[in-house]
Formats: structure tokens, sequence, C-alpha cells
């Protein structure tokens, strides 16, 4: 799903495992954010306001072949009438980092004060 990395960030990556630069982690927890206009992975897409909305911690299970999957339930609730079409992972610094994006399989519509949840390991990041 938050299959494009965000080009800030594989610049960090690549820097880092080329012995360029120095690597900063992000500052956890993680962030998944809602979007009504997905973003391209060099620019945010349009996050979801209104309601109760509020951007979900989510943490990852170790990587795997190139990828890693979300290791823990996330549950927005309270929403604004809005239609997703997207996620976004940020980290949680005062100015967050924007790290992945990606398009929903299909978008889903919800009125106000609806739930959307997403089970484990539905939330994949690849780099391979």
């Amino acid at each position: 799903m938050a299959n494009n990395i965000v080009v800030a960030e594989a610049n960090r990556l690549l820097d880092a495992s080329l012995g360029t630069a120095g690597f900063a982690a992000p500052t956890t927890p993680m962030k998944l954010a809602l979007e009504t206009s997905t973003g391209t992975n060099t620019a945010a897409g349009i996050e979801v306001t209104g309601g109760s909305y509020a951007r979900q911690s989510i943490t990852f299970a170790a990587a795997a072949s190139g990828s890693a999957a979300n290791s823990n339930s996330i549950t927005f609730t309270a929403l604004p009438a809005a239609t997703i079409t997207g996620v976004e992972i940020y980290d949680s610094s005062g100015s967050p980092r924007r790290a992945w994006v990606g398009a929903l399989s299909a978008s889903k519509t919800v009125s106000s004060g609806d739930s959307l949840s997403f089970a484990i390991s539905s939330v994949v990041v690849t780099l391979a």
C-alpha cells in the first residue's frame, strides 16, 4: 500500500548506505495519515481534516525480502465525511518527516462519525 518511498527519504538512505552521510533515524512513533488526494514521492497529498481525525501510530515488523508490514492494528475514529484515496507515513518530530506514500487499493468513502481500520499486515512498505 504505502509502497512509494519519498525522494528525500530515499536520498537519506542512499547517502547512508554509500557512506556519503550519516543516517538520522526518524523520530518514533511513526504516524499513519489518511489522504483525500494521494501524494507522490515528491509532493504531499491532501490530508483529511475535521471530525476527530488525527494521525495514528503505526509500528512495523522487521523487514524481510525488502518489505515490512504494520505490526499493529490501526483505527481512525469519528472521521469527517470524506473519500480516502491513500495514506502517508510520517515520523512524529516537531517538523514531521514524510517517508512513505501510497494509494489504497480502492478508495474508501466514509460518512461523518465513521471509523476506518487497517488490520495487521495491511500496510506494507517495499524497497526491493
